[in-house]
């Protein structure tokens, strides 16, 4: 197994290199930075432009004076759209954690986005989403989310100053819940989205079945399989020993289960969450009966 992810870390190691111009002023971005940035900003235009041509239909349809009017949009309320899909679980987990939000150590990261979300909104034209577009920008999804979920997230408690956290695996699966989704739940939540004014509307993890949405559950079952893997606190290692065991390869005293090495870990997760996505796209496109992003959001972090 582990020979087969050697060249999954091999392009991690190469995506994860600091590029240029970001370089020359001394910004650790790299190219899957980069690359995750523009597939997010990408992403909420098409959801933008698809909510727009649908409530226009709406609206010239029923000619109900309850349909609300579309309100021009504005780059302050597309940045924050953005930065809140970014950020916005963070600015909820860090907090609850007694630790500073990253976006408040540095402005390089806010900064970052905002340019990159004003040159997408500058191209004059976005293809619409498709299954032959969709369906490789998923296994980009898997590369991107793996970082979220196994970089940053599991440090946030692992190395948290109160050891009841740090060797709380509910605190790092909690975690890992609200810093992927926060920020979508929000952005949802108020509308941002939409073509017009601000309002508060039920979120889709709130409506039925919302509870079924693969980025909602796969954020602590990756997290928890990275920290199963590494033996990130001490719950995961014996957890470890005990599924080895059930496998038939229970470890003697003398030879406890040793951890994954991290990097051999982070890829593992990366194909499990591009194998999800995949999934989801080719279910969602596939079907001729099934329109394309029906539902009100997709995430690409």
């Amino acid at each position: 197994m582990l020979y087969l992810l050697a060249p999954l870390v091999a392009l991690y190691r190469f995506v994860l290199q600091p590029v240029a111009p970001f370089a020359w002023f001394g910004l650790s971005f790299s190219l899957l930075d980069v690359a995750a940035a523009f597939r997010t900003c990408v992403a909420l235009r098409q959801l933008k432009e698809q909510f727009h041509a649908r409530h226009i239909a709406k609206k010239q349809a029923t000619k109900e004076v309850t349909v609300q009017d579309v309100e021009s949009r504005s780059f302050v309320r597309d940045v924050t759209a953005t930065l809140m899909v970014v950020y916005g679980g963070e600015a909820v987990t860090a907090p609850a954690l007694g630790i500073p939000c990253s976006f408040m150590i540095s402005g390089a990261g806010p900064a970052f986005y905002a340019g990159i979300d004003a040159i997408v909104n500058r191209i004059p034209a976005i293809h619409a989403p498709s299954l032959e577009t969709e369906l490789p920008i998923s296994i980009l999804d898997g590369f991107t989310r793996a970082m979220l979920l196994c970089e940053i997230v599991p440090p946030m408690i692992t190395k948290h100053a109160v050891p009841a956290v740090a060797n709380s695996p509910w605190s790092l699966l909690v975690t890992s819940l609200v810093t992927a989704n926060g920020g979508w739940f929000f952005v949802n939540m108020l509308s941002f989205l939409q073509p017009y004014s601000l309002s508060l509307t039920t979120p889709p993890e709130f409506l039925p079945y919302g509870w079924t949405a693969t980025d909602l559950w796969c954020a602590p079952l990756v997290t928890g399989l990275y920290a199963l893997l590494t033996h990130a606190q001490p719950f995961w290692a014996d957890a470890h020993a005990v599924a080895m065991g059930w496998l038939g390869a229970a470890a003697t005293e003398s030879e406890k289960v040793q951890p994954v090495d991290p990097e051999y870990a982070r890829a593992l997760c990366a194909v499990v969450l591009a194998g999800m996505f995949m999934t989801r796209t080719i279910k969602t496109f596939s079907a001729s009966t099934v329109k394309p992003l029906a539902g009100p959001k997709t995430k690409v972090q």
